[in-house]
């Protein structure tokens, strides 16, 4: 199984000191816990994409390049790549680049963004969102797989006999995640190529994140990839630590209560139970991860969060410490513990599609256009919906 770190990279001013790190140092930091993470044996780490303050992480290629320079197996990931706003053509161009500079220590996760104003930004309509998402993946597989493409979409203008430069490493592009917090086409997307769905699990209750892996389980199994508990299901997670409770929860509440996407909402207290953040021990954080394969089975990689709302650097390279020397150590051993033998234990990598033979665990053939087709029609829909109900 995978354990990792993933980073948003909000620069947020620390509630206990008054001070904001500079961008110049919360790109630092983001480097050095990558850094660390390798160092204390963790196997991921994942950077977001944002194009908007309070966040830095604007160019994940360019981050992910310089730490694969500095690291010798930690796997280079993102936690989301912007699949609705980013051409697909230089999706396929920066990360077969960066597959080839780190020897195909590279997957990637594909998501929306969580921030409306993006859109116009790039030149994309919000409302667009999902029909984005399921052409330029699409697209983004072609480029992808063969060498040369004709193609002609919705959203951008045709591609005549175009090239991808440089093709994926030994013609075996990066593995994929799909990740959403609540959007059921993106489960369903990633079920039916095969990929990998990752569940951001830091907002929601365990309810909701149980439903949505489930959708993904069993449409996985309907496109004929396996059975339902052999889909590749990733989960994020969000932890602070210290010796005792009561120590964890006296100095992580001012950095909760100031964050700047829960902040000044439920205490402390409400949120842990609410969902699967955890601030206590190394045990608590043990216990409490174990739980999460009672609801959404077993699964291959987890990532926590670790950088968030102004916390110093002290405070958070400790975190990644104790994430590696206490945590996962215990965690690896009880996950696969429980593990039923037909189940993987990892999600594919480079080096494991590479020796397969193949670009995907499973035959996967290109989508249906009526698979594309049905996807935007159902957006439409219920846009045509949500008009009617505001009108």
């Amino acid at each position: 199984m995978q354990f990792g770190i993933f980073s948003v990279g909000d620069v947020t001013t620390d509630p206990t000191t008054g001070r904001t790190a500079s961008e110049a140092e919360r790109i630092d930091l983001m480097t050095k816990v990558a850094l660390k993470a390798e160092e204390v044996g963790l196997d991921v780490f994942a950077t977001g994409e944002h194009h908007n303050p309070p966040f830095v992480v604007s160019s994940p290629t360019t981050h992910l390049g310089y730490i694969a320079a500095k690291t010798e197996k930690l796997l280079l990931s993102t936690s989301t790549t912007l699949i609705t706003t980013n051409d697909p053509v230089k999706i396929a161009e920066d990360y077969a680049f960066l597959q080839h500079l780190s020897g195909g220590r590279v997957d990637l996760m594909m998501g929306r963004g969580n921030t409306g104003p993006v859109y116009p930004w790039f030149g994309k309509d919000i409302r667009d969102g999902i029909k984005l998402a399921v052409e330029n993946y699409h697209l983004l597989r072609k480029l992808w797989r063969e060498p040369v493409v004709n193609w002609q979409g919705q959203f951008r203008t045709p591609l005549q006999g175009y090239t991808s430069t440089p093709a994926p490493l030994d013609g075996t592009p990066p593995f994929v995640w799909h990740g959403s917090i609540r959007s059921t086409e993106i489960a369903e997307q990633a079920a039916y190529y095969g990929d990998g769905f990752f569940h951001n699990h830091i907002f929601w209750n365990k309810e909701h994140t149980e439903q949505m892996v489930g959708l993904y389980r069993r449409r996985f199994e309907f496109y004929g990839h396996g059975a339902a508990d052999q889909a590749y299901v990733g989960l994020g997670g969000q932890v602070f630590m210290a010796s005792t409770e009561a120590e964890a929860k006296r100095v992580y509440r001012p950095y909760f209560d100031n964050a700047p996407v829960y902040g000044h909402g439920p205490s402390l207290e409400d949120y842990t139970k609410m969902t699967p953040l955890t601030v206590g021990t190394p045990e608590q954080v043990i216990e409490r991860t174990l739980g999460f394969a009672d609801y959404v089975g077993d699964y291959q990689r987890q990532l926590f969060l670790a950088d968030h709302a102004g916390l110093p650097e002290s405070l958070v390279l400790e975190q990644v410490e104790m994430l590696g020397t206490e945590v996962v150590p215990v965690l690896r051993k009880e996950f696969e513990r429980r593990r039923p033998a037909h189940v993987p234990s990892d999600p594919p990598t480079h080096a494991s599609l590479v020796a397969a033979g193949s670009d995907a665990p499973h035959h996967l053939v290109e989508p249906a256009r009526e698979h594309v087709e049905k996807l935007q029609a159902e957006q439409a829909e219920q846009a045509e919906q949500a008009a009617g109900a505001t009108a």
